[in-house]
């Protein structure tokens, strides 16, 4: 065999064993143990000592759809300023601890839950941990240090109103769910967080910042007898709170809606959809191979080869079933030249149709099939990517089986399977619409 031909050979049975010993750990995972404490805290602890690193992630399950009404943003803000004071350390002295350390430290409010993250080399963990519970349990939220994010927050969302992409995406949540709980920016708006302060912080601290509302995954270099004997006395002195009701109603539009924003831009900014579904409904993972045929899979989507390749109508084009813990969006999103609006549009609502009315090819199912299998495995290609993957498996109800089922899962599902979910969750009759840009020149005034 020449010596190119052995390169290659070597090269591919290379790239094989790699991709084998991904999918190994896919299906395996580094061993993990759960329990619940007295206090109601989830533990899930995953031993893995290839690095001498510790990272845990605490997932409260309290976000944005938690803010009241009125105060939007506070779930995002909470988070910022958890680290600014605990436990009579000052911003300053957190900081410097943590620097001295090398350690990482952050917390930040998505919408269905926030995560407080730590990342530390297992020679600090003993030191790191009691900072860790001390911004989680004692904030102190000092007023002025609050003041200065409050400021930052507001200034950003201030700048973000000049980025189209960001204003189709806030009116497209505001009109598909008229209001509701996922229907307000996570950040909140000028308005609301303007109007927050420290103590709206300690409140909402107090009602959702409780063990009996999260999940703490504990990752990397770390030993069953640190956990037992360190971690968890510590863990059971977090007392258990009474948590506010979290039963929320998921309203959609029900009929179509086109919403126009004038901007003085070079190309429009649209966002195309309707009401989808939650992480946990059974038809998530054919919807899921559905989108991925759709928008979801970049060049070699439907969208993508008709509108950008074949019609030169966009610059950027796809679309996502965003699972959440209540239902979620189905989107579609593009970007075109401001006279091509309309024919983007009707580009967009064709394939729509086209991919509701007829069988998807046993071509486009099987490398639908073939990615989502084969890329599943780099969901865990860093402790942190670990322990978040453990936490959404625990917070969604998925078993810590869940990674050795998902191959089988995608797997099962047929041509018939992509057009039933395609036929149910995509609904032009119901699509919201919404369109940023230069109206006149889109000839939409």
């Amino acid at each position: 065999m020449p010596s190119s031909a052995r390169r290659s050979a070597f090269l591919a049975l290379a790239v094989f064993l790699l991709v084998c010993a991904m999918w190994g750990t896919a299906a395996g995972l580094p061993p993990v143990q759960r329990s619940v404490l007295d206090n109601g805290l989830a533990l899930l602890v995953s031993e893995e000592h290839s690095l001498p690193f510790v990272t845990m992630s605490l997932l409260l399950k309290s976000g944005s759809k938690d803010d009241p009404d009125g105060r939007e943003g506070l779930a995002d803000v909470t988070a910022s300023c958890l680290l600014l004071g605990a436990a009579g350390r000052s911003l300053r002295e957190i900081n410097e601890e943590l620097d001295f350390m090398g350690a990482q430290m952050g917390a930040d409010a998505s919408r269905d839950y926030t995560i407080v993250s730590l990342k530390v080399l297992r020679k600090d963990f003993e030191r790191a941990f009691p900072i860790f519970m001390d911004v989680v349990v004692k904030p102190t939220f000092p007023a002025d240090e609050v003041k200065k994010e409050i400021d930052r927050s507001v200034a950003a969302i201030r700048a973000s109103e000049d980025q189209p992409g960001v204003v189709a995406d806030r009116a497209f949540m505001k009109a598909l769910y008229m209001g509701g709980p996922y229907g307000h920016p996570r950040e909140g708006t000028v308005k609301s967080v303007s109007g927050l302060d420290r103590g709206m912080m300690q409140t909402f601290h107090r009602a959702h910042y409780n063990p009996n509302n999260a999940i703490l995954v504990v990752a990397g270099d770390i030993d069953g007898a640190l956990v037992k004997g360190y971690m968890v006395p510590r863990l059971e002195k977090w007392p258990k709170g009474e948590i506010p009701p979290q039963a929320i109603q998921v309203r959609f539009a029900d009929r179509k809606e086109t919403v126009k924003i004038n901007k003085p831009v070079t190309q429009s900014n649209i966002v195309i959809g309707n009401g989808g579904l939650s992480r946990e409904n059974p038809d998530y993972y054919s919807a899921l191979v559905m989108d991925y045929i759709l928008g979801g899979g970049g060049l070699t989507s439907r969208l993508m080869d008709d509108i950008r390749i074949k019609k030169g109508l966009a610059y950027a084009v796809g679309s996502v079933f965003e699972g959440r813990k209540y239902p979620g969006p189905f989107e579609v999103y593009l970007q075109t030249k401001n006279r091509s609006t309309k024919d983007a549009i009707k580009g967009v609502m064709e394939e729509l149709e086209r991919m509701r009315s007829g069988l998807v090819s046993e071509k486009e199912l099987e490398d639908a099939k073939k990615y989502l299998v084969g890329s599943f495995p780099q969901r865990f290609s860093t402790q942190g990517r670990i322990a978040s993957f453990f936490a959404q498996v625990e917070y969604f109800g998925l078993g810590l089986d869940y990674a050795g089922r998902y191959p089988s899962i995608i797997n099962a599902i047929t041509r018939g399977d992509v057009q039933r979910v395609a036929k149910e969750y995509i609904r032009p009759d119901r699509a919201v619409t919404v369109i940023v840009a230069d109206l006149k020149e889109a000839g939409l005034e």
